[in-house]
């Protein structure tokens, strides 16, 4: 659990706004603490390229920093990130217009609480990977369940979230659906705020592990996520039929990879929408983690 110097840190590196946004969540949500410590992460494809071309590895080592869908103008889920689209409007709501005037570099990032210590982090719908913060940035850090697009019915902030853990916990959604969205305030450092890379095993001995080399931290390996086309079709209705389609022509020997889903998008071999559903198959029932 972080501790006064952490909090005097957060304070430090906040904005007013920022800082205000996080005391909002404190006052929303419940005094019920979580002892222990809390990992939160950002998952998310790390074989991508970013809109202009460049390697996502490569692009977060010469920024130094994560950015939002708001800087990038790309995403792992629904794109509404700008003056009057759904993210826009839902953070409008839910921090009470504190960053509708602000930079786009000021907005918080997206994340999960990975309360339950799944070796694919706390919301693998997102992707593959993921970053594994440092348990400082906790006190920065406000949370929701269910996840905003979905509508939260509490919030929460710091360690102030055992009353969302349980929430989440009772809850029988998908597996997918069934996470804490966390709200990264201020800058995520990578020199400073991060403690691991975690990856797929799919990308040993490729660019995205040399690349991850170069990055300031530690890269460890998961599980992964592995998928036959014959179980992918045991589930036409988890998708669709045509999904299931998709998935099966772009199968290497019937088997499903995140890499292998990844060289697809990047080459452009089928609508990106199509195989991010492919990517829900792979997600929810190829997790070796589980």
């Amino acid at each position: 659990m972080a501790d006064q110097t952490d909090t005097k840190k957060a304070r430090t590196t906040l904005s007013a706004s920022q800082w205000t946004c996080i005391e909002l969540f404190k006052g929303l949500g419940h005094e019920k603490a979580v002892s222990g410590e809390l990992e939160v992460t950002i998952n998310f494809h790390p074989d991508r390229l970013t809109s202009s071309g460049i390697p996502l590895l490569h692009a977060i080592a010469k920024d130094g920093v994560l950015k939002s869908q708001f800087e990038t103008g790309t995403s792992n889920g629904g794109l509404s990130a700008f003056p009057g689209g759904g993210r826009w409007a839902w953070e409008s709501r839910a921090f009470k217009g504190s960053y509708d005037s602000c930079e786009p570099s000021a907005r918080p990032k997206y994340g999960a609480l990975n309360y339950k210590k799944l070796g694919s982090g706390g919301s693998p719908r997102f992707g593959s990977s993921y970053f594994k913060l440092k348990p400082e940035l906790l006190e920065r850090t406000t949370f929701c369940y269910p996840e905003s697009f979905f509508g939260p019915r509490s919030y929460g902030a710091g360690c102030r979230i055992g009353h969302l853990i349980e929430m989440a916990d009772a809850d029988e959604t998908d597996l997918l659906d069934n996470y804490i969205e966390a709200h990264i305030h201020g800058v995520i450092a990578i020199h400073e705020d991060i403690q691991a890379l975690v990856l797929d095993p799919s990308y040993k001995h490729t660019e995205v592990e040399e690349l991850a080399g170069k990055l300031p931290f530690e890269t460890m390996w998961h599980s992964g996520f592995r998928l036959s086309t014959e179980a992918m079709a045991r589930h036409p209705d988890y998708r669709g039929h045509e999904i299931v389609r998709v998935g099966e022509e772009i199968a290497v020997d019937d088997w499903l990879t995140p890499k292998i889903i990844g060289r697809a998008v990047n080459e452009r071999i089928e609508d990106a929408q199509k195989l991010k559903k492919v990517w829900h198959y792979l997600a929810r029932f190829g997790d070796q983690n589980l």
